[in-house]
């Protein structure tokens, strides 16, 4: 069965991201890619396994159905509209709801080769360590719209296959969502205590780390405090205990892959680096009273 272990998906190009959910489109500009998101639009997969790719993301959508969204150990779902960004490398799968609309826009940082100052450091929603995410409400939803009709409508309407156009008024979005995720941060860290702040670092890694990582003391490790101190303060902010946590992203994933895919259970197992299918459905029962076969009868 050795056969069936697969490696999370990581794409280096964004051509190679779009055939990957099965979409039609594709892009000249290998730096640079809007899409538009259409209600009932066939055109791309409604459900991606957890994966990687080598590019910047940005999304806002609006209603969203039962779109979900997860990442940072968060199963988000009820979403109405939201914001997000990614930065390359970071772990996130989805479930795309077929009335969900909106701007979809993926890029390499090479498609500002005017820009100068370090990309990170001058827009820090893009995060090394985890996705961000922003729910929004219907009206927050229409003021960002035009700007981002305006990045659109720029790479829509050129024969520039770098788009050079598109790429400035790209640049003046990321000053305007800088702005808006400044005074988000700013009373969000008014009410954030040190337990808190350690408690996010930790659900950020284990976003990241844990199909290959499971055991407290390594994220301990990778968090430079002790073991007790991570499980006390994360405790202490939240109520439930670390390794909770861990299993909730793994449980998460794996209900997602067992629902909206048809893989073998082995399949899963493997995917989710279980040593063998037979502790994976004892982990899958465990925390769900059901088997992944009866799971996937009663939620398909």
């Amino acid at each position: 069965m050795e056969e069936l272990k697969k490696e999370i998906p990581y794409y280096k190009e964004i051509n190679d991201f779009l055939r990957s959910v099965q979409s039609s489109y594709r892009t000249s500009d290998p730096d640079f890619y809007c899409l538009r998101l259409k209600e009932n639009d066939g055109a791309i997969n409604n459900y991606k396994p957890p994966f990687r790719k080598d590019f910047y993301f940005i999304g806002l959508v609006s209603n969203a159905g039962k779109t979900k969204i997860i990442y940072d150990n968060t199963n988000v779902t009820k979403l109405n509209s939201f914001l997000v960004f990614q930065s390359p490398g970071l772990l996130y799968s989805f479930y795309r709801d077929n009335s969900a609309n909106g701007y979809l826009i993926y890029f390499k940082k090479e498609c500002f080769s005017f820009f100068k100052p370090d990309f990170e450091k001058e827009f820090p929603f893009f995060n090394v360590l985890h996705t961000n995410f922003f729910k929004l409400n219907e009206t927050k939803f229409r003021e960002f719209a035009p700007h981002f009709e305006e990045v659109f409508a720029a790479y829509e309407n050129t024969n520039d296959n770098q788009h050079k156009i598109a790429s400035v008024k790209l640049l003046a979005l990321l000053y305007q969502l800088k702005e808006f995720t400044n005074a988000f941060r700013q009373w969000e860290e008014g009410f954030t205590t040190p337990q808190q702040i350690l408690l996010q670092k930790f659900i950020r890694l284990a976003n990241n780390f844990y199909i290959g990582t499971r055991a407290v003391e390594d994220y301990a490790s990778l968090l430079n405090v002790t073991p007790n101190h991570l499980s006390q303060s994360i405790k202490s902010a939240s109520g439930k205990n670390a390794l909770s946590y861990i299993n909730e992203r793994l449980l998460t994933e794996a209900k997602s892959l067992v629902q909206f895919t048809d893989f073998d259970i082995a399949e899963i197992a493997y995917q989710l680096n279980f040593s063998d299918p037979a502790n994976f459905g004892k982990f899958f029962k465990k925390h769900t009273g059901q088997t992944p076969l009866e799971f996937r009868k009663l939620n398909k």
